[in-house]
């Protein structure tokens, strides 16, 4: 079946955000597209088209609430005419240099992998190495969910939470469960499976964001000076439906990021500080992108509300790369400022006052796959400054 649902009333830069939250209205939507005027939803939904139609228009109306208006502004801008425009993820896939599990799930191989592993070298030496006395933490890929509650996640974006469980510790259950997948031959995903019978109510989640951590580890704490810097690389857990299907939308992914905590002007001047060096790599590496103002992807009622007052404040800035292949660009990079948000969920002290935070990201995978989608796998056409750190950093490695 399709749906049908005209955009009447929602203004256009809101239509990348309908298209992605309407992949959560039904299990059974196998398709979404746009155009300027309508989305069309492929379905296979019981509810039928009446209840998918319902839902889509309950999302326009929660994106198009309110006079708030949008703040859009181009921070930075480098253009550059690049060599490849080929499908870089058919051809990577094709030479069997990443092997796709299921959409948004992948197994990368060489060249792919050094890539992954330069960049975050680079990142670090380039980016992260620039900021005096920075500390290098290292952090479980899972989260309590005490924890991730506190970071309001749960409320702003509930579509991404990945729950971690296990069998209850009732050595019949556990018996019993065994039992039953050898009885059928073998796990299947369609068997049913009581869960509030075998498994407890969960208490860990995937960490769906690296700086979570840092906070968590400096809960109750009181910081001395202006502040301080940490570093750390974690693997980032989000579920995003059929969105995976997108240029660069992981299941599983990488997520280096520098993490600011302490004083107001502290926390600001290093986020400008950040800033002008990702423009600088930008620039050293000749990739075509842009830094513009954005906003998180809030799922919840009070969308418009937290996405206008992140653009108007300037809280979070994007740094986008150029995909040609598909004629539009991703989000490698972004520069945060949470004002003294999680400084307060977490007790973070600068004194008396609750700290301020604020962080850099930088998508590991993401990074590989649009310089790729740029350039291509033949290194001679990549950019000489380019090519030449790849090169030293590979001797330097062996």
């Amino acid at each position: 079946m399709e749906c049908v649902v005209s955009l009447e009333g929602l203004a256009s830069s809101q239509h990348g955000q309908l298209k992605y939250a309407a992949a959560f209205i039904d299990e059974q939507i196998s398709d979404i597209r746009l155009d300027d005027k309508h989305i069309y939803i492929t379905h296979e939904s019981v509810k039928g088209n009446a209840a998918i139609e319902a839902h889509v228009r309950r999302l326009i109306e929660r994106f198009s609430q309110g006079d708030f208006g949008f703040k859009e502004n181009i921070l930075f801008e480098h253009k550059v005419e690049t060599p490849y425009e080929g499908d870089i993820i058919a051809e990577l896939v094709e030479r069997k240099i990443i092997k796709v599990l299921e959409p948004g799930l992948f197994i990368f191989r060489e060249p792919f992998s050094s890539l992954m592993r330069f960049l975050d070298y680079s990142f670090m030496t380039k980016v992260a190495g620039r900021f005096s006395g920075i500390q290098e933490e290292s952090y479980p890929a899972v989260i309590h969910c005490d924890t991730l509650n506190k970071t309001n996640h749960f409320t702003s974006f509930p579509e991404h939470i990945h729950f971690l469980t296990h069998l209850r510790e009732d050595l019949d259950i556990i018996e019993s469960f065994s039992q039953s997948i050898r009885d059928a031959g073998g796990w299947k995903q369609d068997s049913p499976l009581d869960l509030n019978a075998s498994m407890p109510k969960p208490k860990f989640a995937m960490n769906p964001s690296t700086c979570y951590h840092c906070y968590e580890g400096l809960q109750n704490e009181t910081l001395e000076g202006d502040g301080m810097i940490v570093t750390a690389i974690s693997k980032c857990h989000r579920f995003e439906s059929r969105n995976h299907t997108d240029f660069g939308r992981l299941l599983d992914f990488s997520m280096r990021e520098i993490i600011f905590v302490g004083k107001p002007e502290f926390v600001k001047e290093n986020r400008l500080r950040s800033i002008e060096y990702l423009k600088e790599l930008a620039v050293e590496w000749n990739v075509d992108c842009m830094m513009e103002i954005a906003n998180d992807p809030f799922f919840t009622n009070d969308f418009q509300t937290k996405a206008s007052f992140q653009r108007n404040q300037e809280m979070k800035y994007e740094l986008r790369l150029s995909i040609p292949h598909v004629k539009k660009s991703i989000a490698c990079s972004s520069v945060n400022f949470h004002s003294n948000t999680f400084g307060t969920a977490f007790n973070i002290k600068m004194g008396k006052r609750n700290a301020v935070t604020g962080c850099v990201g930088f998508g590991i995978e993401r990074w590989a796959f649009a310089f790729l989608a740029q350039y291509g796998l033949n290194e001679a056409d990549w950019p000489e400054a380019f090519r030449e750190q790849y090169h030293a950093w590979q001797q330097k490695s062996l």
